[in-house]
């Protein structure tokens, strides 16, 4: 009689894990739900994220984006738990301190740029999954028309746990070139709610991979180049959208 081969263990790819589930808070209540990644700085673990997402309002027109009329004062992180991959434990972080917001802003452009930096204070039994935005992975070509993925939570949805929801886009505008004189680019991607702050991934499992300096290489496994953080569509009609580039986040973080 032949027996059932034991159950194999569950291969989880690294960009899954490392995008987190961010729920924004006003009052005690849930108003909405976003995306976003660590960074290490000097000064500890940093959530990056959107502006948007943490002031509630649109980044260039103000208005607030909740249908409650509310803009959050706190976040509620689903981190990695430590020692123990699979399994999330949840922290919330203020978003405030004597009434002035506790986020970093890039140290030139301000508030023009999409992106922000929270430092984390409660990180008991959390296992800080971070993006290293001096070795974002091996130069993987990105042209126009490339494939791109948005790894997040579209409608504060996931993939099993607090695993993220791979969406699959295509490089629109030359990655090498600013978009609207801001460290952008664009992606043609259909992503919704609840996407922004996750992370643009140029992801290939295997196999031979071009490369930025013209030639290919072989990788026997997945290899992954980390290519920014998505922020929004460049309007409600479009599938176009905004990719904040690492050199914007890695300004950010050394400010911090």
């Amino acid at each position: 009689m032949s027996q059932a081969n034991p159950q194999q263990p569950v291969r989880l790819l690294e960009p899954s894990f490392k995008s987190l589930l961010v729920q924004l808070i006003a009052r005690g209540h849930v108003i909405a739900s976003a995306t976003g990644i660590l960074c290490l700085s000097r000064a500890g673990p940093l959530l990056i994220t959107n502006r948007h997402n943490l002031t509630g309002r649109h980044n260039e027109t103000d208005v607030v984006l909740s249908p409650t009329g509310a803009v959050p004062d706190a976040v509620r992180i689903h981190h990695n738990r430590a020692d123990a991959l699979g399994q999330w434990v949840v922290r919330e972080e203020s978003l405030h301190l004597d009434g002035q917001p506790r986020w970093r802003e890039h140290p030139r452009l301000g508030p023009k740029a999409d992106v922000v930096a929270l430092p984390l204070t409660s990180l008991e039994d959390v296992a800080p999954r971070a993006y290293d935005l001096d070795a974002t992975g091996p130069p993987i070509l990105v042209m126009p028309s490339d494939i791109v993925s948005v790894v997040g939570f579209p409608f504060g949805l996931t993939g099993g746990g607090s695993l993220a929801i791979w969406a699959t886009g295509f490089v629109a505008t030359e990655p090498g070139i600013d978009y609207s004189s801001l460290p952008v680019f664009l992606i043609d991607c259909r992503s919704r709610q609840g996407q922004s702050g996750s992370p643009v991934i140029a992801h290939r499992n295997g196999g031979l991979v071009a490369l930025e300096n013209g030639s290919s290489a072989g990788f026997g496994g997945p290899v992954t180049r980390f290519l920014g953080l998505y922020s929004a569509r460049v309007n409600e009609q479009s599938d176009l959208g905004f990719v904040w580039k690492v050199a914007c986040l890695r300004d950010i973080v050394t400010s911090v």
